[in-house]
């Protein structure tokens, strides 16, 4: 039989609430603060009070004191910390001794708890349950000290009184249902107490295993447990930080901001990526356990040094001056505040990328943050973190694990944003993303954004949107608000009502309000008549153009204005973005060779043209020896002294046109392209390839930039490691018995 390390034993509710009171019961903040709803704590008084199972509670026997449940000083030495149940003994504390809970808002909040004597019914009290003479507003009062069973029905009954009569069979009822209630202090438990003798790394993997069924807890909870075990005031700064963000201070020093109220397990991820680079918490949960990855070995020894690195990773996060300097580089992408951000994540990992370019690299503030808020602004518009989430994150934490100084860590952002805002996201992907009527679309967002980087004005005023969104302005009514080019009013007499048509983003535009409440319902040939006379031709075309609106929008019919717009509104946002990110600060993607004079001196050691990329133009199908081919030049580009691949053209130099690969856009083509690199060479290599699209004839090619390596780039060809180089204007494999040889002339 296996070792058991846990006894059984019985409680009642009031035996637990005593223990409590007098300290031999002690809670280690596995789960803080409390996140039951009051709902489920009405839920689990109505279960016991019916006499239904709960569910067992599990402690730790040990000498070592932890926080405690309660208000009152304590009058012995806590021996039973609460490892599983902390939430239903809390709530069950809170209500049967009328004291307060600390909610996820770091607020205190009384837990009201109501029951109808006569329904043997439990609600949640509101204000209508605490005027209803029905309802015990309160049933802690039940179990206070200055009260019994007798005096609550004599009070009850004559509430009850003040509203209608009652007959001795509901007195009979009412004083059985309060007594019962009153016998919920008896409820029985069923505690199972780990052995003390057991270690606190055992501890932690019960608190895992027993909840990965049923609703568990997340990976970020379970790190917050770990935490709580082994590195305490750890997880106390954590949520110091975080309920200082939701408070105003007139110190000099807060974390108070206009953009997000972190959670402790937010900015946990950020301790996270910047300290392992990691994304997934699953993979964190071992480390910082002490856990080698490769061998599956705990070790104590390395669950101290992994805690090291994450507490010298949690005092950059924390850092005051950090934190607000990063939210420098949010204003200088153009975003106000919160209101303006649709993706906590985003936010969150661009702070982590700042991090890493302020304490690894030691990057310049005025550098960084410029580096900084081009890929904010980048991934808000691309909304790179709204699907899969944790996975986009570790793609990219994993590129930057092969980055080793400021310059890389710098080409490695440009690199990305240019990939992603490619010419077919300006003029295909983003007008057809602006396609929708959602209030809260990244789009939307980053048109906001283009706006207040172009110091565009409200429409028909003279004042700056930026000054608009000032997130100070407390004024009762918002000094500028969205209105509907086309008034709702308008378009029903067109015989459009359906929301997702009239509140389309490229209906909108930010006017004052003042003038929103003139506009009304009129058509747009006429208020515009009654406002464009505020303003100079020259001042009226610049407003207009900023605002994305076609000449003569306003006698256009609604949906060809709609769908104009919107290519406007698309060029507004680029613009904006390039406004942000000046030519001088983009690493460039090719050197900017006549790619005419390129095709017409043909094939050299630093040129090579590709029909394809992973077509076969006989067969007209997919080829992994097409792929391949195209690996093998670039690897051999790489091992020599760089070179440019170029796709989509002949050997003789004939046009041949992307096209022919079928992808459905660039963007596509440019992605299948690096995940082939990923795959086949390895991520960083991603650093050293620059790839864009340019006109050529009558049709597109795809320029591959390649630098030349710093260290050997091996190709996975046919389950073999192969190495090849250019010679002439061919990519050959090297011979192993040259391979040492050139290896050492070449990178050593």
């Amino acid at each position: 039989m296996s070792n058991i390390i846990f006894n059984k034993v019985d409680y009642t509710l009031n035996s637990l609430i005593a223990k409590i009171d007098l300290g031999e019961i002690a809670l280690p903040d596995i789960q803080r603060p409390f996140v039951w709803k009051n709902a489920k704590v009405r839920d689990l008084l109505d279960s016991m009070y019916r006499g239904y199972p709960v569910g067992y509670l599990l402690f730790w026997k040990s000498e070592t004191a932890e926080k405690f449940i309660g208000i009152d000083k304590k009058q012995k030495t806590a021996d039973l910390l609460i490892v599983d149940g902390q939430q239903r003994l809390t709530s069950l504390y809170a209500v049967l001794k009328g004291v307060p809970v600390v909610r996820n808002n770091y607020e205190k909040e009384q837990i009201n708890i109501a029951f109808n004597p006569l329904d043997e019914k439990f609600e949640v009290a509101d204000a209508a349950i605490l005027n209803d003479k029905t309802f015990i507003s309160d049933i802690s009062i039940i179990w206070s000290e200055n009260s019994n069973t007798f005096k609550v029905v004599e009070n009850y009954v004559s509430q009850l009184k003040e509203i209608r009569n009652i007959n001795e069979e509901e007195l009979t009822k009412i004083q059985n249902a309060i007594t019962k209630l009153d016998s919920v202090k008896n409820f029985p438990f069923t505690a199972l107490e780990l052995a003390s003798n057991i270690s606190e790394e055992d501890i932690s993997e019960v608190f895992v295993r027993i909840n990965s069924t049923g609703k568990s807890l997340n990976q970020a909870d379970f790190i917050l447990t770990l935490m709580s075990v082994f590195w305490d005031e750890g997880r106390d700064e954590l949520e110091k930080f975080c309920y200082n963000s939701r408070n105003p201070s007139k110190k000099e020093s807060s974390p108070f901001n206009n953009f997000i109220e972190p959670d402790p397990d937010q900015l946990l991820r950020v301790g996270v990526g910047l300290g392992f680079k990691r994304a997934r918490l699953r993979h964190i949960h071992s480390i910082l356990r002490g856990k080698d990855l490769e061998t599956g070995i705990f070790s104590v020894e390395r669950r101290e040094q992994q805690f090291a690195i994450l507490k010298k990773a949690q005092k950059q996060v924390l850092d005051i001056q950090h934190w607000h300097d990063f939210m420098k580089c949010l204003k200088m992408a153009g975003f106000r505040s919160g209101k303006m951000i649709s993706s906590d994540i985003n936010l969150l990992f661009s702070y982590t990328l700042y991090l890493i370019g302020r304490t690894e690299y030691m990057i310049e503030e005025f550098k960084l943050r410029k580096t900084i808020a081009q890929w904010f602004f980048m991934s808000a518009v691309k909304g790179r973190f709204s699907a899969s989430p944790e996975s986009a994150m570790e793609s990219d934490l994993s590129s930057l694990r092969y980055v080793s100084d400021a310059e890389q860590f710098l080409k490695w952002i440009n690199r990305e944003c240019q990939v992603a805002l490619t010419s077919d996201f300006w003029d295909i992907t983003l007008p057809h993303l602006l396609a929708t009527s959602s209030p809260r679309s990244p789009s939307l967002f980053a048109y906001d954004a283009s706006l207040v980087l172009l110091e565009a004005p409200a429409l028909y005023s003279s004042i700056k949107l930026s000054d608009h969104f000032d997130p100070t302005d407390k004024a009762n009514k918002s000094s500028v608000e969205r209105h509907h080019l086309f008034p709702k009013g308008y378009l029903k007499k067109m015989g459009i009502t359906k929301r997702r048509d009239t509140d389309q983003i490229a209906n909108y535009a930010y006017v004052e309000w003042l003038d929103n409440l003139k506009i009304s319902d009129q058509a747009p040939t006429e208020y515009t008549h009654l406002l464009k006379d505020r303003f100079n031709q020259n001042a009226l075309e610049m407003m207009l153009r900023l605002h994305a609106l076609p000449v003569d929008w306003e006698n256009m019919e609604y949906n060809i204005f709609l769908e104009k717009r919107r290519v406007l509104i698309a060029q507004i946002i680029k613009e904006g973005y390039y406004k942000l990110v000046d030519s001088s600060s983009i690493t460039p993607m090719i050197e900017q060779a006549n790619l005419s004079d390129i095709l017409k001196t043909g094939e050299t050691e630093t040129v090579e043209f590709k029909s394809t990329l992973r077509i076969n133009l006989h067969t007209r199908e997919r080829d992994k020896k097409i792929e391949m081919a195209v690996l093998k030049t670039i690897a051999g580009f790489l091992n020599t002294n760089g070179g440019t691949l170029i796709i989509g053209v002949a050997d003789d130099g004939t046009l041949v046109g992307i096209e022919e690969d079928g992808f459905s856009n660039e963007d596509k083509m440019n992605l299948h392209l690096i995940n082939l690199i990923k795959s086949n060479i390895d991520e960083k290599t991603t650093l050293l390839i620059h790839s864009h699209f340019e006109d050529y004839e009558d049709g597109r090619v795809m320029s591959v930039k390649c630098d030349r390596s710093p260290y050997p780039i091996f190709v996975k060809d046919a389950g073999q490691e192969k190495f090849y180089v250019r010679m002439g204007p061919s990519t050959d494999v090297l011979p192993t018995s040259q391979l040492s040889d050139y290896l050492k002339n070449r990178f050593e």
